[in-house]
């Protein structure tokens, strides 16, 4: 193989679309992967009844769209389809098991070298490149809060990525703690298999249907933020009425400008508030602490239960392995420097699918990145 001349961290779906725009440009690379294969997250670390929340025209990565036998919104498993598909088309080759660990451009060669951990050898190995490529996405390692006296707590608790459906939990008490698209959906799924669920909310949330959501994202185009956002408070208010009373408050800003400016998604609801209405799922506030299987909340009480799933989201680790970077990325994760220009760093440095744009944000980058290395190589 030529040497490469970029060097691609991640084989998610933002890693794909990357490494298919270079094969497009005929621009030899490598795509460097710390699980065993492509996608991970959705092959191994999603539960099973996930959908893609947004439209399926919103969710195609670059130069090839979801057949039109495919549902509007997209299962887990045609999608998984759809991305084999895609692998197999651009002739995608990552090589898998091997976790960076550190990574910094060297100036006299004016390369980024980077330092990868075999996994299954356990051997370190080293790589270098004239372009290296943040790919590892939003959703790279599974948190779950301290809490005082987890440790106690007598029965399962687990995070999102581990839970799969309710089936196993028909007739026990589960709590969700985290109320995003992730925590609704799973408190919705063990409510449908007969657990008696709770959900704690700690955060006041925007809740939309998917059509107020595609309606949203098509008046984008024509109108501010600002006017989408007060339709958008208005359809809300309409379908779902006053939430206060079942312990669900609406934030004071809107949700696209949240979206934008936090990267907070609204709640796309399935189904789960027809379900708080019933009283089917009960809504809590914040945890607090736990004690054997008593789990205490916010406003002093406390209730039994058997499990606990936290869909507390996740941490980035880039900024632990990412040497040298003072523009590009903070802390977290996420670029500093604002969109549409948060893509592109210094000395050959770049990300995609970190502009919390979701799929079209990623494929959007991607095309943007290849662009930019193709006019430089």
């Amino acid at each position: 193989m030529e040497d490469p001349v970029a060097i691609i961290v991640g084989a998610g779906p933002s890693g794909l679309a990357t490494s298919a725009c270079l094969n497009h440009h005929s621009i030899p690379h490598i795509v460097l992967e710390r699980e065993d294969c492509y996608a991970s997250l959705w092959r191994k670390y999603t539960y099973d009844r996930l959908h893609l929340h947004l439209r399926k025209q919103f969710c195609e990565l670059p130069h090839v769209s979801f057949p039109d036998s495919y549902p509007a919104y997209v299962p887990k498993n045609q999608f998984l389809q759809y991305l084999e598909d895609y692998v197999s088309r651009f002739k995608i080759s990552p090589m898998y098991q091997r976790s960076v660990e550190f990574a910094s451009f060297n100036e006299e060669a004016k390369k980024w070298n980077v330092k990868a951990k075999n996994v299954s050898s356990g051997e370190i190995e080293e790589y270098s490149a004239r372009f290296l490529v943040v790919a590892s996405g939003e959703t790279s390692n599974p948190f779950i809060p301290e809490f005082e006296g987890l440790n106690t707590f007598s029965g399962e608790f687990l995070h999102s990525t581990k839970f799969k459906n309710g089936k196993t939990y028909r007739d026990k008490n589960v709590l969700v703690v985290g109320s995003g698209n992730s925590g609704m959906e799973i408190a919705l799924d063990l409510a449908n298999h007969g657990a008696r669920t709770s959900i704690a909310i700690r955060s006041p949330i925007h809740i939309l249907s998917r059509e107020m959501v595609y309606l949203g994202l098509t008046l984008m185009k024509y109108f501010s933020t600002g006017i989408v956002d007060k339709v958008m408070a208005m359809l809300s208010k309409l379908v779902y009425g006053d939430l206060s009373k079942h312990g669900i408050i609406r934030p004071a800003e809107g949700p696209f400008f949240m979206k934008v400016a936090y990267g907070k998604y609204p709640v796309f609801d399935v189904g789960t508030v027809k379900k708080i209405k019933s009283g089917e799922i009960q809504v809590l506030p914040a945890l607090e602490s736990v004690r054997g299987e008593e789990v205490v909340f916010e406003n002093g009480k406390s209730h039994p239960f058997d499990a606990i799933v936290f869909c507390t989201g996740f941490e980035r680790s880039t900024n632990k392995w990412l040497k040298g970077d003072d523009y590009l990325l903070n802390e977290n994760g996420i670029p500093k420097p604002s969109y549409p220009n948060h893509w592109k760093g210094k000395d050959g440095l770049y990300c995609v699918g970190l502009s919390r744009r979701g799929l079209y944000g990623a494929g959007a980058d991607a095309q943007n990145v290849v662009n930019d290395i193709k006019a430089l190589v």
